[in-house]
């Protein structure tokens, strides 16, 4: 078995002290108003929370799972590559994948929007009208505009692609799957879910 990196366990440390900081101490309704990642046009949007968001997690299976991956597969990784671009690595897979999220998301926000001014209704008509389609493209502004990033699961998705294009013959098994395939094969499958995921 491997001894675990430095990195890996400070990243570690660090996230389930987040964790448990934010759930045990006062109201963890103020710790994800602070530390979770807003549309940019929410008010609550603040600048640290593009990297702050990546600590949070939303609930104790989401922070294991994670946790489980960067363990067993960041290891590896910064053993390759080094402490130093392993956490360039690590970061710069989060902020992508926190453009990519932002970036669907504006896509889809203009666009509802745009949708709503181009049947030339004001801004009050818009939010007191009873039309059940213009209701529904409201609520579909509303969700994006309100809706939390948080997680470490972008950090993870790179990690896993460095430790696929490094060990592509390193063959993997999912809990309920229990059949060997390769990381070649695995990861770009798991990285694709997550994307689609993304887009739903």
């Amino acid at each position: 078995m491997r001894q675990i990196t430095p990195i890996v366990k400070h990243l570690l440390i660090i996230n389930i002290i987040v964790f448990l900081g934010t759930n045990l101490l006062g109201s963890n309704d103020f710790f994800e108003r602070l530390l979770s990642l807003y549309f940019p046009y929410n008010p609550n949007f603040k600048l640290w929370q593009v990297l702050t968001h990546m600590f949070m997690h939303g609930g104790f299976m989401h922070l294991l799972f994670n946790m489980l991956a960067l363990w067993m597969f960041g290891t590896s990784v910064e053993q390759a590559i080094g402490s130093k671009r392993f956490v360039f690595l690590y970061f710069s897979a989060g902020l992508g994948a926190v453009l990519l999220q932002l970036g669907i998301d504006y896509f889809q926000y203009t666009s509802i929007f745009e949708s709503l001014q181009s049947l030339g209704m004001s801004v009050n008509s818009i939010e007191t009208s009873s039309n059940p389609e213009i209701k529904a493209m409201l609520n579909e502004l509303w969700s994006i505009s309100n809706t939390q990033m948080v997680g470490a699961s972008g950090c993870i998705m790179g990690v896993l692609v460095a430790f696929g294009m490094l060990n592509p013959n390193a063959e993997l098994m999912m809990i309920f799957l229990p059949i060997p395939i390769k990381a070649k094969y695995f990861i770009p499958l798991l990285v694709g879910y997550d994307i689609i995921s993304g887009f739903i």
